[in-house]
């Protein structure tokens, strides 16, 4: 435990800025209000409201749903579920999401990786000499931080290749930004196909910690049997209770368009600075681009307020930063503040 390396939120990395554009959260608060009063009660396990309102959004039955401390407890309780300390390994194919890792350090469980393609593809040969006593293999698709969508050909291939041997998790936590293509419907032709989902992101609620595991009904009863007494609190319950109404989904669609508007000024934007060598595409509330001088351009936006997220050290990243996509004003004063790099460098040279 005390080599352990700490996941590196964005909030545990800081800064002092008023332009966060680091954790890809939704630039400006929702409009709940609690409307529970029963804080002297222990919540239910699965409230009944949240679970029947999500399995209804995601066009599934209740018991095909988990609520859980957000999707990062979703990733934990498969591991504890599955997975043997010492025993077993789960594998997951970097660059990508970095609680994977964590959580199994944590727990003792063996960690494989499969590199990514050079266009961020699932490597299926390289994952097929992997596979051997691999109990879980976590996807991410739209992937963290790359942003783009694992190939539905790909991934069926995948589901395949790990049936009767292993659960492949598909972490849609992004999924809201392209719906066209979740798996969710997949459900039904593959029992050991998983997905994680969260309220997080498009529905504006990364402060609630509220998440989700979509699967059938045996793997939602194993996941039941270690999960804590009370995973969400009442007010949590209640605030994503009413982000599920059909208000609230229609709010976040709301949100959702405005946001991939903006996505796209964001990249054309980018493609016109002096300073930005590549603009990769997204399918997210962010954007992956790299730099010709990333660490004086992130740390000059820092100095000056714009908190950016530093993907230099993600395998194959290197010149990257990730930007989350704010409001129109934010996503200007990026652009402005690298168009005022780009012209020093050009009068430095």
């Amino acid at each position: 435990m005390r080599d352990l390396t700490p996941y590196q939120s964005a909030r545990r990395l800081g800064g002092n800025g008023d332009v966060w554009l680091n954790a890809n959260e939704f630039p400006l608060p929702v409009p709940f209000e609690l409307s529970q009063n029963t804080l002297n009660r222990y919540p239910e396990c699965q409230p009944k409201l949240v679970i029947e309102r999500y399995a209804r959004y995601a066009g599934l039955q209740p018991d095909q749903v988990l609520v859980s401390r957000g999707a990062d407890e979703g990733i934990e309780l498969l591991m504890r579920a599955f997975c043997e300390p010492g025993k077993d390994a789960i594998l997951f194919c970097p660059p990508t999401y970095g609680m994977y890792s964590v959580s199994a350090e944590t727990i003792g469980i063996e960690y494989r990786t499969v590199a990514a393609t050079d266009n961020w593809q699932l490597n299926l040969p390289a994952i097929a000499e992997q596979l051997d006593g691999v109990k879980l293999v976590y996807m991410c698709s739209p992937n963290n931080p790359t942003g783009n969508l694992i190939s539905a050909d790909d991934i069926r291939q995948l589901l395949e290749m790990t049936r009767g041997k292993a659960l492949l998790i598909a972490d849609e936590a992004y999924i809201e930004f392209c719906p066209q293509a979740t798996l969710a419907s997949w459900l039904a032709e593959y029992p050991h196909l998983v997905i994680l989902r969260t309220l997080s992101k498009a529905f504006a609620l990364a402060g609630l910690r509220c998440g989700f595991t979509l699967a059938n009904p045996p793997v939602i009863d194993l996941l039941m049997k270690v999960i804590a007494p009370y995973p969400l609190s009442t007010p949590v319950a209640d605030i994503a209770g009413q982000a599920l109404s059909d208000d609230g989904i229609t709010l976040m669609r709301q949100h959702v368009a405005q946001l991939n508007d903006n996505r796209q000024w964001l990249i054309d934007a980018l493609r016109q600075c002096a300073c930005v060598e590549q603009v990769f595409a997204s399918e997210t509330n962010y954007v992956l681009a790299r730099f010709s001088d990333s660490p004086t351009i992130f740390k000059t936006l820092w100095d000056q307020g714009i908190i950016l997220r530093d993907q230099n050290k993600q395998p194959g990243l290197a010149g990257c930063l990730r930007i989350s996509i704010g409001t129109r004003d934010e996503c200007e004063r990026v652009i402005a503040a690298l168009q005022l790099l780009s012209g020093a460098s050009r009068e430095h040279a």
